[in-house]
C-alpha cells in the first residue's frame, strides 16, 4: 500500500521544531510535529534570547514570557566590562515557559503535535517510522537537538569533535540583581547569571571537559564536573544567591560542538541544534533557531531549499565567526582577561559589538579605528 505523503513532518517538538511548525503554517503548509516528551519539555539552557531571536520569535506570533535584559556584564579575576544593546533588549525566559508559550501558539494555529511519539527511523525519500506506525512527508525537519539522530540517520553527521565542552544549570528564587546577563569568567569555566523572573534567576556553567559525557538530562555525579564544585570558582555568584531557594534540578548537556556535513539531503532538512552546533558561548541558539525557521518556512513556499541552505550559511557566518573568537580567547586565559579590560575601557566599542552580535547593527558599524584601537590594546600586557 502506497502511504499519502504529509506536507512536512517535523522530528522534534521543542523550540526548533515549534518554530518550524508556526513557520511552514504562516506560508500555508501543513505541518505534523512528532515529539517523544510531552510539553512543557525542559533542557539545559542559558535561557537568554537574544534580540533578534526575540524579533523573530515575536514575527512568528509568540511573545515570550519573562523578563528583558538590556546587555551583557563581562566580569572576570581583576575586570569588569558591560554595555547595553544598542536596540531592543534580549529576554531572558525559562525554557519551561518559552515552551508552553510556543506550545499554545502551536495550539492557537490549529498545528497537530503528537507527543509521547518517538521516532525510531528516518530515510531519505521521506519516511519517519514510529513505534507504531510508519509515516511519508514531502520534507522532513530534523529539530531533535543537540545529539540529532536525524542528522546520523540522513548521513549528514560530521566528525567528533577534538575539544569537548558542557554545561550544567540551576535556577535559584531571588529577584535578578541587574537587568544584565552576567558572564563570569575564570580559567576553564564560565558562569552565565540571566534573569528569568522577576524573582527568579537561572545560572548556568560552561566547562571544558575531558571525560566521557552523558549528553542532555541530568548532570554528572563526578565531583569536579557538579555544579556546586563549579560554583565554588566562582565568590562573587556563590555570595549574591546564599541562602536563595532552588527552584530546579540541575540538568547538563553536551558536547557542544556537534558539525554536520549539510542541512539538506535527500527530503531530510535540518534546523536548530541538529543543523551543527558551534557552542553556548555567545547565547544564540534559541535566537538562530527561529531565524531559521523563518527562512525555511519561506523556502518552502517557494518549493526549494537552497534559498533554506543558504540563509543557514549567511546566519552561520556572522554568529560562528564570533563564537569562535571568544573561544579563542577562552582558550588563551592571558588574551581573555586583556579582552575584559579592553572592552571595559571602550563600553561604546562594545555596546557597537553587541549591536553587530543581536544583528541589529552591520559589521562595518564596529569602525575600522576602533577595531583596530581594540587589537592594539589586546597586544598590550
Amino acid at each position: 500500500m502506497t502511504l499519502a505523503r504529509h506536507p512536512l513532518l517535523i522530528v522534534g517538538g521543542g523550540p526548533a521544531g515549534l518554530a518550524a511548525a508556526l513557520a511552514a503554517k504562516q506560508h500555508g503548509i501543513t505541518p505534523l510535529v512528532l515529539e517523544r516528551q510531552r510539553p512543557p519539555i525542559d533542557k539545559a539552557c542559558g535561557e537568554g534570547i537574544m534580540p533578534d531571536g526575540v524579533a523573530a520569535l515575536r514575527a512568528l506570533g509568540v511573545e515570550p514570557p519573562g523578563v528583558d535584559f538590556r546587555g551583557i556584564r563581562y566580569v572576570d579575576e581583576a575586570h569588569m566590562a558591560e554595555a547595553a544593546f544598542p536596540g531592543a533588549p534580549g529576554r531572558g525566559v525559562r525554557r519551561t515557559a518559552l515552551h508552553a508559550a510556543m506550545v499554545e501558539a502551536v495550539e492557537a494555529a490549529g498545528i497537530e503535535v503528537r507527543w509521547s511519539t518517538k521516532v525510531e527511523a528516518v530515510s531519505l525519500d521521506g519516511e519517519v517510522r514510529t513505534a507504531s506506525e510508519t509515516l511519508r512527508g514531502e520534507w522532513v525537519v530534523g529539530a531533535d537537538g543537540l545529539l540529532s539522530h536525524v542528522r546520523g540517520w540522513a548521513g549528514l553527521a560530521g566528525p567528533a569533535p577534538r575539544r569537548r565542552r558542557f554545561g550544567v544549570r540551576r535556577h535559584f528564587r531571588l529577584a535578578p540583581w541587574t537587568d544584565l546577563v552576567e558572564v563570569h569568567w575564570r580559567d576553564g569555566v564560565e558562569a552565565y547569571v540571566t534573569p528569568v523572573e522577576r524573582d527568579e534567576v537561572g545560572v548556568a556553567m560552561l566547562w571544558n571537559k575531558e571525560r566521557d559525557g552523558d549528553g542532555d538530562g541530568d548532570a554528572g555525579e563526578h565531583e569536579s564536573d557538579s555544579f556546586d564544585s563549579l560554583l565554588r570558582r566562582f565568590p562573587e555568584v556563590s555570595a549574591r544567591i546564599a541562602g536563595a531557594p532552588e527552584t530546579s534540578r540541575d540538568r547538563g548537556a553536551g558536547p557542544f560542538r556537534q558539525r554536520a556535513r549539510g542541512v539538506v539531503r535527500g527530503r531530510v532538512v535540518l534546523i536548530g541544534d541538529a543543523a551543527g552546533y558551534l557552542d553556548a558561548i555567545t547565547g544564540e541558539g534559541l535566537g538562530l533557531s527561529f531565524q531559521q525557521a523563518q527562512a525555511l518556512g519561506a523556502s518552502l513556499a517557494r518549493g526549494e531549499l537552497a534559498g533554506y541552505e543558504r540563509a543557514c550559511r549567511k546566519l552561520a557566518r556572522l554568529s560562528d565567526t564570533l563564537t569562535e573568537a571568544l573561544l579563542f580567547c577562552e582558550r588563551r586565559p592571558w588574551l581573555r582577561r586583556r579582552l575584559a579590560r579592553e572592552l571595559g575601557r571602550r563600553p561604546a566599542l562594545f555596546s557597537r559589538l553587541l549591536g553587530v552580535h543581536a544583528r541589529q547593527l552591520p559589521p562595518r558599524a564596529m569602525g575600522v579605528r576602533a577595531f583596530g584601537g581594540l587589537l592594539l590594546g589586546l597586544l598590550r600586557p
